[in-house]
C-alpha cells in the first residue's frame, strides 16, 4: 500500500478516538457495509464516522475507561441523553443531533447482528424535534407573475421552452402538484380539451385527482402546440430542450430566473408555488380537508401548517389597520 494512502487511513480510524481493537473493527465492518451494500455516499460516510467518534470520546470522558463493545452494551438512556446534552453545548442543531442519533442506531443494529444482546437503549430514546417552519408562499401577483408567459419578455430561449415552463409551473400553482408529480404525467393524461383533471400518484403510492383549471389547460395546451417534437403517448408530456425526458432542475433555474426579473425573494423557488396554492386556498375560505385531498397530503396535521400561516397574515393585516391595536 502506499504510504500517503496508508496515512489517510490512519488519520481516518483517528476519528473515532480511542476505543478497543473489537469495537474498532465493529466500527469498520459497518461503514464498509454501509458503503458496499448499502451504497451509502461518501459525504453521509464520512458523517457517520465524524458521528461515532464524537460519541466514543463522549464515552471515553464520561465514563473514564476505554470505550469497548462491553461498555456500549450497559449503556443507560441517561448517558445518551448526556451525550446529546454534550453535543447541542457545542452547538449542534437538531438535524445534526438526528443524524447522529440516527447513526448510533443504525451501529446498534450492526453490533447485534454480530451476536451481541439487543441495545434497545438506541431505538427507546425519543429523537430531538426538529422546529416546524411555516412554508414561504408567495403573494398572488408575484405567483401569478411568475406563471405568465408575458413576464419572460426578456427571456431569449424558444417560445416553446418559454411555453413549457409556464405550463409547468401553472400545475404547481393552479394545482397545488409536486414538481416531480407534474413531470410525470404522460401525454395521453395531458389535461386538455376535455380533460379537465389529472390523476397523479404521489408520495406513497397514493393515487389522487386533481382539477385543472382553464389556465393552466390553456398554457398546456399552447406548450404542445409549439412543441416541435413527435411525442409519444406513453411518453411525458413535458421534454427537455432535446427531447428527452425533462430534468426537475431545469424548472428550478427557470425560476431562479425569474427571481432577478421579477425581483422576487430566494424563497421563491418552485415548491413555494405549490405552498402557495394551499395558502391561497385556504386564505379565500378553502375547506381544510379538500386542500388535504387536492395536496395528496396523508394526514391533516401536514396541511394544518397553512392555517398558521393565514393565521399569521390576518394578525399582521390585524395590528397594522385596526385602531385598537396600536
Amino acid at each position: 500500500m502506499p504510504r500517503e494512502s496508508r496515512s489517510a487511513s490512519q488519520e481516518e480510524k483517528l476519528t473515532f478516538g480511542p476505543a478497543e481493537p473489537k469495537l474498532v473493527a465493529l466500527v469498520e465492518d459497518w461503514l464498509a457495509h454501509l458503503a458496499g451494500e448499502r451504497r451509502v455516499s461518501a459525504h453521509t460516510l464520512a458523517a457517520y464516522r465524524r458521528d461515532l467518534g464524537q460519541f466514543l470520546q463522549f464515552l471515553a470522558v464520561h465514563f473514564g475507561e476505554t470505550p469497548s463493545l462491553a461498555l456500549i452494551e450497559r449503556i443507560a438512556p441517561a448517558d445518551l441523553r448526556g451525550f446529546l446534552a454534550a453535543r447541542r453545548k457545542t452547538g449542534a442543531g437538531s438535524r445534526s443531533l438526528l443524524r447522529q442519533l440516527s447513526g448510533l442506531r443504525s451501529f446498534a443494529r450492526h453490533i447485534e447482528r454480530n451476536g451481541s444482546p439487543k441495545l434497545a437503549v438506541f431505538s427507546a430514546l425519543r429523537s430531538p424535534k426538529l422546529p416546524r417552519r411555516l412554508p414561504k408562499a408567495l403573494t398572488s401577483k408575484a405567483a401569478c407573475a411568475v406563471v405568465d408567459p408575458d413576464s419572460r419578455a426578456e427571456d431569449s430561449r424558444p417560445d416553446w421552452i418559454i411555453m413549457r415552463d409556464c405550463a409547468v409551473l401553472g400545475l404547481l400553482y393552479g394545482a397545488g402538484l409536486r414538481i416531480s408529480e407534474a413531470l410525470s404525467i404522460k401525454l395521453k393524461d395531458a389535461p386538455i380539451g376535455r380533460i379537465d383533471f389529472v390523476s397523479i400518484i404521489g408520495k406513497g403510492g397514493k393515487r389522487r385527482s386533481v382539477p385543472i383549471i382553464a389556465p393552466v389547460q390553456k398554457a398546456i395546451g399552447a406548450y404542445l402546440d409549439l412543441c416541435p417534437y413527435v411525442l409519444s403517448p406513453e411518453g411525458p408530456l413535458f421534454v427537455g430542450a432535446k427531447g428527452g425526458p425533462l430534468s426537475p432542475r431545469v424548472i428550478q433555474l427557470a425560476v431562479e430566473r425569474l427571481r432577478g426579473a421579477l425581483g422576487l425573494p430566494e424563497t421563491a423557488t418552485p415548491h413555494a408555488l405549490r405552498h402557495s396554492f394551499a395558502t391561497h386556498l385556504l386564505g379565500r375560505g378553502g375547506d381544510l380537508r379538500t386542500i388535504q385531498e387536492l395536496l395528496g397530503h396523508a394526514s391533516l396535521s401536514t396541511t394544518q401548517i397553512y392555517t398558521a400561516i393565514d393565521s399569521a397574515r390576518l394578525l399582521e393585516a390585524y395590528a397594522s389597520a385596526h385602531p385598537r391595536a396600536r
